[in-house]
């Protein structure tokens, strides 16, 4: 089971957004989100948290050449916007991101209690 739940947008913002998509990958250590965000460069990228709430954004940047003009567009909202409620067991203050290639990866690890530890047992 993962350790988010998905909502359609932040409650912050209203204006409609693109969500973008969005892989979770759950291992003993914590989560890491995959938010494919083509066209989106650093500088108009924002992660926050809030409470228990991580929210994605991003404004797209698409150049039309000089002189051309676009006769179909099929995207048509220039943001990407995604909420996710987080679980009690990960730890908000150690969330970490990077931009690769219109990929955003984001890791959030477990808080330290429920991280799985090794037990060692003595010999009696």
């Amino acid at each position: 089971m993962n350790d988010i739940t998905r909502t359609a947008e932040a409650p912050a913002r209203t204006e409609p957004a693109l969500l973008p998509p969005v892989d979770v990958i759950e291992d003993s250590s914590g989560i890491t989100l995959y938010a494919d965000m083509p066209g989106v460069p650093r500088e108009k990228l924002g992660l926050r948290v809030e409470g228990d709430q991580l929210t994605l954004e991003g404004e797209i940047e698409l150049a039309t050449a000089e002189g051309l003009q676009s006769t179909h567009a099929e995207l048509t909202l220039p943001r990407y916007r995604r909420a996710f409620t987080l679980s009690k067991e990960l730890d908000p203050s150690k969330v970490s991101a990077e931009l690769s290639h219109g990929v955003l990866r984001v890791r959030i690890p477990k808080m330290e209690h429920a991280q799985p530890r090794r037990i060692e047992i003595s010999v009696g």
